[in-house]
């Protein structure tokens, strides 16, 4: 590896259940998740990123204030989102909070700007869908005349311009880590190399090597200007339980809930065991043993030559505990583990 790995964890809040089957207050959830940050702080992950949605499922609407609780019980973990979903928001105020963030924790902020693969957020803070495309172009390119942070000259079709514009609080010692969320276009491979930014994958299903002409693409375009490519992360759900038996048993039934609920929406049809199980062989579900997680995010690692593999520990009801166990093992074992086997 041409740069040491960092290692990752993913959140989206999902609501979990307690001990009595029944789904846990969000507020209670929240307050979990910042446990959950405390622990990955305390045995070296290098990340933990909380996402942002608007529905029943998932507590975190503001993954900020999130980070910001987080910021304040650990040391040295680096904060950030799982992705912000700069479409509907506002990327002055967007930058705003994580600038607080990162004086909150002394320089930890990251923030991965994407699109999301929800949309409540657009007709609850009235936006129309039709402008899905104009309003990610326009704010991610005023979002980014901010990182320099300079007086900022801008002017596009969703806002009125900016002429000379500084924003408060600055980054304490920036920029800003910025990543660009990349759900497998090209034109977004192009997009996160035009603004000289880094590029998260978010690999939720299938041979995860398949993604593969995507970071060629990303690496070939950074040669093409002149300039080093920029760090390449993979974002994929994943469990990590004593035995590879005991993480199918106790993982399954709580992400084909969630899948299931998710697809019922969407038209998918319910996900079988089969399903499941093809998913674990082969495709980007990163579950079982500390070993076998391992030697999985030893072979993605090598494949697409990463610089961050962030594992998405989170899945509907699942509770907080066997949460808890997940992050425990994935530090403590599996880490070791990766960095023996990359050498």
């Amino acid at each position: 590896m041409a740069q040491e790995l960092e290692f990752g964890l993913d959140t989206f809040g999902d609501v979990t259940h307690g001990a009595d089957g029944k789904p846990l207050p969000h507020a209670q959830v929240i307050r979990n998740l910042v446990d959950e940050a405390v622990l990955a702080d305390q045995i070296g992950i290098d990340f933990i990123g909380v996402g942002e949605h608007h529905r029943a499922d998932f507590a975190v609407s503001s993954p900020e204030t999130v980070l910001a609780g987080m910021a304040t019980r650990t040391s040295r973990i680096k904060l950030g989102s799982a992705v912000t979903v700069l479409s509907s928001d506002d990327p002055i105020r967007v930058f705003q909070r994580f600038a607080t963030v990162d004086a909150l924790s002394n320089g930890r902020a990251e923030v991965i700007l994407g699109r999301g693969s929800f949309t409540e957020s657009f007709p609850l803070f009235g936006l129309d869908l039709r402008d899905y495309e104009k309003l990610f172009e326009e704010k991610l390119d005023l979002f980014a005349g901010l990182l320099p942070q300079e007086p900022l000259t801008w002017q596009g079709s969703i806002r009125p311009p900016l002429k000379d514009q500084l924003v408060y609080p600055p980054v304490e010692n920036g920029p800003l880590k910025t990543w660009i969320g990349v759900g497998g276009s090209p034109e977004s491979v192009i997009r996160a190399v035009r603004y000289d930014l880094p590029m998260m994958l978010a690999i939720i299903g299938g041979d995860p090597l398949r993604f593969k002409p995507f970071v060629d693409l990303y690496h070939r375009a950074y040669s093409q200007i002149g300039k080093p490519a920029k760090p390449v992360g993979v974002h994929s759900p994943g469990y990590v339980a004593a035995t590879d038996e005991q993480a199918r048993e106790e993982f399954f039934p709580a992400f084909k809930a969630n899948r299931d609920r998710i697809g019922a929406e969407r038209g998918w049809p319910p996900m079988s065991r089969e399903d499941f199980e093809q998913e674990v062989a082969r495709g980007s579900l990163y579950l079982g043993s500390p070993e076998t997680v391992a030697r999985k995010i030893t072979a993605t690692a090598k494949g697409l030559g990463l610089q961050r593999f962030q594992l998405k520990y989170s899945a509907g009801p699942l509770e907080h505990e066997k949460a808890m166990e997940c992050i425990r093992l994935y530090g403590e074992k599996v880490l070791p583990l990766v960095r023996e086997m990359l050498g």
